[in-house]
């Protein structure tokens, strides 16, 4: 069984990454999953919730420091070691049939972390957001989807270990939203403040 979902990954992971290969995805998927790529949203972000929410946004900066901290500490320090699988461009098997596109790392594949920081963010940012500003769910969706499909296209993850990083990272997001909203209905910030 085992054997046959590993095989299933390998063949969706090759039908993205040399199946869907062109010339537009091979130039804009390494910048969509480089993490410097997105700095100016996320320093946007940061003056955005400060300017708007004063003390309740540096609150929401502290809890997506701690969402992105869980997540990315839960996949590459607990998880990734356990399970200790190769990335699809460190398999001595198939590294050579890969559309590299980006430096292979040495860190194991399961789960993404990319996936699951990303969507942590994002779900926590629809939680928070969702009842004032309703593009805020596509939108984050979107931005998390376009990073974990980013991390198997550049042949780094199999379609297996975004999927999973990318449901963990959206529970996380979910739960750190659910906390903050809930310390929100007990006063513990004030509206205005």
């Amino acid at each position: 069984m085992l054997e046959q979902l590993n095989q299933l990954d390998q063949d969706l992971f090759f039908s993205i990454n040399k199946g869907l290969s062109n010339p537009f995805f091979d130039w804009i998927m390494p910048y969509l999953r480089n993490r410097y790529f997105w700095t100016p949203l996320y320093l946007f972000m940061a003056i955005f919730f400060v300017r708007n929410y004063g003390k309740q946004g540096w609150l929401i900066l502290v809890f997506l420091g701690l969402t992105f901290g869980i997540s990315d500490y839960l996949t590459s320090s607990v998880i990734k070691p356990a399970f200790e699988r190769l990335r699809p461009c460190n398999d001595p098997i198939i590294k050579t049939e890969i559309n590299r596109l980006i430096v292979c790392g040495t860190g194991f594949s399961f789960p993404s972390s990319h996936a699951a920081n990303h969507f942590a963010l994002a779900v926590f940012l629809i939680t928070m957001f969702h009842e004032k500003w309703k593009p805020i769910i596509l939108l984050g969706i979107l931005w998390a989807l376009s990073i974990s499909f980013a991390q198997i296209y550049v042949g780094v993850h199999y379609p297996g270990d975004v999927t999973f990083g990318g449901i963990l990272g959206a529970m996380i997001g979910l739960m750190t939203g659910t906390i903050l909203l809930h310390l929100k209905a007990f006063n513990v910030w004030k509206a205005g403040n």
